[in-house]
């Protein structure tokens, strides 16, 4: 009877390791695929000079930009989250969350440091892809701007939850408030900053 409870207590963290460990491999599979993508569309167009080289370079240069973006943020929400001390799990399922933030074991201070870490995140990213490569044709800004036109996308989401939540002390109830026409208007917002950033460097 020890010995079966023992096991039920060890299982819920081996699975939680172990699901951590998978989605660590999977976001850097999906990272690092979408760059090579990139970086064959790149290298084409630098040995060819073909517009339609150039063209995908832009395209997967996108892709790339906000992928790369995106999973940098979700990670730093974690990291966030680790620094805190916040209560969390590790969901069985794969997906594009890190983890499962228990709102009702964490208080207001962890739930902001778990979402500035995100907000971090952004900024690293653009700083990476930025030192990584040099940003000497239109795939390459495209690259660039993109990233940037994720950060402020997610941004422009989560700054007014983080405010708002100071005030109320209710981040869950304040996360709930995101509705379609707020995701919408962030998301034309960051597809503008992409756009214009891209062509005023280009």
């Amino acid at each position: 009877m020890v010995e079966e409870q023992i096991e039920q207590t060890d299982n819920p963290v081996q699975d939680s390791s172990a699901n951590l460990l998978k989605l660590i491999v999977t976001h850097y599979a999906v990272g690092v695929g979408v760059l090579a993508i990139w970086a064959a569309a790149d290298s084409w167009y630098l040995l060819t000079s073909l517009t339609m080289a150039n063209v995908l370079s832009m395209a997967t240069a996108i892709l790339a930009g906000v992928v790369v973006s995106t999973l940098i943020h979700e990670w730093c929400h974690f990291f966030g989250a680790i620094f805190s001390g916040a209560s969390y799990n590790i969901p069985a399922k794969l997906g594009l969350f890190v983890f499962d933030y228990q709102f009702e074991k964490n208080s207001v201070k962890q739930f902001l440091w778990m979402s500035i870490g995100g907000q971090i995140g952004g900024v690293l990213a653009v700083l990476l892809l930025y030192f990584s490569l040099p940003i000497d044709n239109s795939g390459r800004i495209m690259l660039i701007s993109a990233a940037i036109g994720s950060a402020v996308f997610a941004g422009l989401i989560e700054w007014p939850v983080i405010m708002r939540a100071r005030v109320s002390g209710e981040p869950q109830q304040e996360l709930g408030k995101i509705d379609k026409a707020s995701l919408y208007r962030s998301l034309r917002w960051g597809l503008a900053v992409t756009l214009v950033l891209w062509a005023v460097i280009a």
